[in-house]
């Protein structure tokens, strides 16, 4: 038997928590003005930027996603600005421009929408900004649109107006003590340009880890991480968060078998290569020795909420304490399904958070224009909701021969009226007055989402929820649904991830599996603190599965 395992636990957590702090301090006093820290998840990224931003009165902290600004600012409040991208953007362009800068966060679909119709292609603007494509021939499409749409902003042409700013005026650059940046597996090269220029005038810090890369759909890409790990003309020092104290022991075994397999097959070529170790502690010990294994399930898709119910049951038996839960599915249908069944089922506090960037509705339209009677960009949004394909197309090509009349000038009085009653109806409802039948019919046609919203509206305003049913130990439980990739950023005690099988992580065929779909399992996997549940809806067990060592995996039912 070796010393370590023959020493007290005192003596271990001791070294664990001394060898920890070794790599702490080899970031915190090194004194490169651009480093990068690999780390994996749950290594303590958040307490490595409270401790590199303290005592600095003007420190920026940049991320895109917006739960993690949310947790930054709770952790880092008073210690430095935190923002998103876009926010930022946002704020420093309008100040540039000395004007109001208005976001429209799918103004790229739109105005993509308005060049099949217009120019007879199919143009990827997101695309064009995201790759830097700067001498397109289309942006200057994108900008007479632009301007015709009052001049909104969208979430890809923000950053890339900031960037041309910026480049053409670098007297401009912001300068700051430090800047930290978040995720930076997940940007793409649009964003790499804007942290570029930040560079030049501020001390960097970036931070990320290449298997969790996710966002390749924004043309986002791990090779701009990777590069500045390996490439020393960039100037970055790179370091290392090895230590998880997130997850128990099982769950970063089990990570680590996805990773070893997954490169043994051919998969994750170029990574950063790192370690990702179990943190010795006290408190994690404790819930690692209390649970293993993970569990794995095959079971009908409408039973999924049913044991998810009973799982919940049998953890706040033991536990007898408040605890979260995290339910992650594929895709966000699923997703909506579980969380209204599990409302169905008597828990109270059940959250839908997703990031869903689907084209624009008809809501979005009537806000607009609720804001803004005379909003050409809101109209262009109703009326495609509401004519017929062949007006409006024929709407929109008007507008663009009479690029300074408005669309609200275009349309019929009738569709005018009929859109007012509705920003009427929804004024109503968001004040909470009463409605009639003829207010309920033209809810009825609007828009399914938006019947949703209203109707969970209705029932916490008015107490309309049926009969409390199940266990009322359990009924308090916080429990948030949510997509794999809306899941970056949160972390939950216990988490379920549902309809596990191949079909929907893999696609259904093995051989085209794919570093992303690999990446999106560490992603869900490592977001349990206690306990991961594995819920397959077919009685096939999935490759990711095959891939963790058998010791690890309790089959339940």
């Amino acid at each position: 038997m070796n010393m370590q395992e023959d020493s007290s636990p005192e003596d271990r957590y001791a070294r664990a928590n001394a060898e920890r702090d070794k790599y702490l301090q080899r970031i915190l006093t090194s004194q490169s003005a651009k480093k990068l820290v690999v780390a994996g998840p749950g290594t303590g990224k958040t307490h490595l930027f409270k401790e590199i931003l303290q005592n600095r009165s003007n420190s920026l902290t940049l991320t895109f996603i917006n739960a993690l600004v949310e947790d930054l600012c709770l952790e880092l409040g008073g210690i430095s600005e935190v923002r998103t991208l876009h926010g930022f953007a946002t704020n420093l362009l309008g100040k540039l421009l000395n004007k109001e800068i208005r976001i429209f966060p799918k103004l790229a679909q739109v105005i993509g929408e308005d060049a099949k119709i217009l120019l007879r292609k199919d143009v990827n603007f997101n695309e064009i900004f995201h790759n830097r494509n700067d001498t397109s021939e289309h942006i200057d499409f994108y900008r007479k649109r632009k301007k015709y749409y009052d001049d909104f902003y969208g979430h890809s042409d923000i950053i890339f107006a900031l960037v041309i700013c910026l480049e053409k005026r670098r007297n401009k650059i912001p300068g700051y003590e430090q800047i930290v940046v978040d995720e930076f597996q997940d940007f793409n090269q649009l964003e790499v340009s804007l942290i570029d220029l930040l560079c030049e005038k501020s001390p960097v810090l970036l931070a990320g880890d290449d298997d969790q890369a996710l966002y390749d759909f924004k043309h986002a890409s791990s090779e701009h991480i990777r590069r500045r790990r390996h490439d020393i003309t960039l100037g970055y020092e790179a370091f290392q968060l090895p230590f998880c104290s997130r997850c128990t022991r099982v769950i970063v075994e089990a990570t680590n078998d996805i990773i070893g397999n997954a490169t043994k097959n051919g998969h994750l070529q170029g990574r950063i290569t790192k370690p990702y170790q179990y943190f010795e502690d006290r408190n994690k010990d404790f819930m690692s020795h209390s649970n293993p294994k993970i569990d794995y399930s095959q079971l009908k898709s409408r039973q999924i909420p049913w044991f998810i119910g009973k799982q919940i049951g049998k953890v706040a038996k033991d536990l007898r304490k408040a605890f979260s839960v995290l339910v992650i599915s594929p895709f966000r249908k699923q997703s909506l399904q579980i969380a209204s069944a599990l409302k169905v089922k008597g828990f109270k506090y059940v959250e839908h958070a997703d990031r869903h960037d689907s084209e624009p509705t008809l809501p979005d339209g009537l806000r607009l224009l609720s804001n803004e009677p005379e909003s050409n960009l809101g109209w262009r949004i109703v009326t495609k909701c509401l004519l017929g394909k062949e007006d409006f197309e024929s709407l929109l090509k008007e507008t663009n021969k009479h690029g300074t009349t408005g669309i609200r000038e275009m349309i019929s009085t009738e569709l005018e009226a009929r859109v007012e009653e509705m920003i009427k109806v929804l004024r109503r409802l968001k004040k909470f007055k009463p409605i009639d039948e003829d207010h309920l019919r033209i809810i009825q046609g609007m828009n399914v989402d938006l019947l949703e919203v209203v109707g969970a509206a209705l029932t916490d305003k008015l107490d309309l929820a049926p009969p409390a049913k199940g266990d009322p130990g359990i009924r308090k439980i916080h429990i948030k649904t949510t997509t794999i990739q809306s899941s970056k950023g949160l972390s939950a005690d216990y988490v379920f991830i549902t309809h596990f099988d191949d079909w929907f992580f893999v696609g259904g065929e093995r051989n085209t599996l794919t570093d992303r779909q690999i990446c999106n399992f560490v992603v869900a996997l490592t977001r349990a603190r206690n306990k991961v549940f594995l819920i397959s809806s077919t009685n096939e067990e999935p490759i990711f599965l095959k891939w963790i060592e058998p010791q690890r995996i309790e089959h339940t039912s």
